[in-house]
């Protein structure tokens, strides 16, 4: 239900259950967190799903049974977010609930027209993951953060666009191609530069 693609240091992880809307089961979650924390050999981190949404957040069963308060989603948010390279959300489709995390620890965020974004942790009755909430307050502010987490709001991809939540639109046949073109001078340059003008940033 993940999907690996290297080509040398250009890894591309895909979330692979579309007839489940690529809802996260811990395995999955584990899977994801084992691969990044293990991307040592990678520059550049792809993360995207296939069909037409990104992730609908925890298999709703697996939430019921404790997922939601997993830890293994800030593991994984955490790990992407010490990616040494660059990591970039290359979002199919509507990003909702835990799966937000990941993508607001990577360092670009593409998503496809029509893509929602939304995170009904308080309307479930749980706390979002430890890092999320100060995560998108650095790139949307503290009040667009409470729109999202506590007024519940789904953002459409030109609002998300407009407050920052993404950094571009682009068509969904184009998503990788796009992603690969951001990636080529990273690809290019010497590790030791790459990661130290992330420090620097």
């Amino acid at each position: 239900m993940i999907t690996l693609t290297r080509d040398g240091a250009y890894w591309v992880v895909a979330l692979n259950r579309p007839e489940k809307a690529n809802s996260l089961t811990a395995a999955m979650l584990e899977e994801l967190c084992d691969i990044i924390e293990g991307a040592g050999a990678a520059r550049v981190l792809v993360l995207t799903g296939a069909g037409k949404v990104f992730s609908a957040g925890a298999d709703l069963e697996e939430a019921r049974a404790g997922l939601a308060t997993s830890p293994l989603w800030e593991r994984l948010s955490r790990a992407v977010a010490a990616f040494d390279g660059l990591s970039i959300a290359a979002l199919n489709g509507t990003l909702a609930g835990g799966a937000m995390g990941m993508a607001l620890a990577c360092d670009i965020r593409l998503a496809v027209p029509g893509a929602k974004f939304f995170y009904p942790v308080m309307k479930l009755g749980f706390l979002p993951q430890p890092s999320d909430p100060a995560r998108m307050s650095a790139l949307i502010g503290p009040a667009r953060t409470k729109l999202v987490l506590m007024g519940g709001q789904k953002i459409m991809t030109e609002e998300a666009l407009a407050f920052g939540l993404i950094d571009r639109i682009v068509a969904a046949d184009v998503l990788l191609e796009q992603a690969r073109e951001i990636a080529a001078d990273v690809l290019a340059a010497k590790p030791e530069i790459v990661s130290g003008i992330k420090r620097m940033i």
